[in-house]
Order: C-alpha cells, then sequence, then structure tokens
C-alpha cells in the first residue's frame, strides 16, 4: 500500500460515525453493506477494506441489492449535476444518437423484464460494449442476472471505495 493510500485510510479509519457513513453511502446505496463496513472499522489495509466489502456484497439480500441499485442511474443518463456517475459513464458521452437510442430501449427492456436499473460497471467500457452487455445479460433469467449484479456492485464498491481513501489522502 502507497503512503498515500495509508495516509487516506488512516483518515477514513478516523472519521467520525456520520461522516463515514456518509463517504460509504455516496459508495454503495445499500443501508447493510454500510452498516457491515462501519462494524468491520478500523482497516489495518486497503486490502482488508476491499475484503470487507466483497464479504458485504455477498451477502446483500435481494431487497438490499434493490436498494443498491437504486442509488444508480440508467446507462447513457447520468445524474445532471453527478461527477460520479458521469465519470464512471464516459464511455456513453461520445456515443452516436442511434447507440444513445439502443441504449435507452435496452434499458427500458431490461428494467421490464428484470424490475430493476440494468448494472454494470462501466468505467473502461465503451458505449458498445456497455450496449453489447444489456443484450447479451437480458437473455439471463432473474436468478443468473442477480448474481451478475452482485458481481458489477462489487467492482463499481472497489472503484469508489479506492477513490474515497484517495480523496481522503488529499490535504
Amino acid at each position: 500500500m502507497t503512503s498515500t493510500f495509508a495516509s487516506g485510510l488512516a483518515r477514513f479509519n478516523a472519521l467520525d460515525e456520520p461522516a463515514a457513513r456518509a463517504g460509504l453511502h455516496e459508495a454503495c446505496a445499500a443501508t447493510a453493506w454500510v452498516r457491515h463496513l462501519l462494524a468491520a472499522r478500523p482497516f489495518a489495509t486497503t486490502d482488508d477494506l476491499y475484503t470487507a466489502s466483497d464479504a458485504a456484497t455477498a451477502r446483500l439480500t435481494a431487497d438490499d441489492l434493490a436498494e443498491a441499485m437504486a442509488g444508480h442511474p440508467p446507462i447513457g443518463r447520468p445524474r445532471p449535476g453527478d461527477p460520479t456517475s458521469s465519470r464512471e459513464q464516459a464511455g456513453m458521452s461520445g456515443a452516436t444518437e442511434e447507440l444513445r437510442a439502443e441504449m435507452l430501449e435496452l434499458n427500458l427492456a431490461y428494467q421490464e423484464k428484470f424490475g430493476h436499473v440494468f448494472l454494470i460497471c462501466a468505467t473502461g467500457r465503451t458505449g458498445e460494449q456497455m450496449r453489447d452487455a444489456a443484450l447479451e445479460r437480458i437473455g439471463n433469467s432473474p436468478e443468473q442476472e442477480r448474481e451478475t449484479v452482485r458481481t458489477e456492485l462489487g467492482k463499481i464498491n472497489r472503484i469508489r471505495l479506492t477513490r474515497l481513501v484517495e480523496q481522503d489522502a488529499r490535504p
């Protein structure tokens, strides 16, 4: 672990509970996940933080997953003024109008089938890759898709926790 991460992790560990809760809630909207990570503090290393995150994500119930997904905007429609969703969905920023329209249709069809937003770790993916993933995943059973969503949420949580610790490391 670099000294920047160590410094950021130390600051995160030292936050009072309301501040730590707010930071964790920004990373994942599932109350059970936040509660688990708060209870596991302090973390000796960032790997310990990620391990606790993975364990908490693995334990999320269907309702907890729904709560987490409610914190994510649809692909191609980041929340206005939300730098996190805009940054994470940067692969859609240069998408053609045709691809944006296709993604909107896929989002709606996915939501109709599964009852929740199409969740994917969009960081580093192109608009075409996200569309292709939506096309592939819409054929999943609800059980398969729930586990795929859990995996994608775990990836997103790790990226956001890394940013949280990096952010905490800045003076």
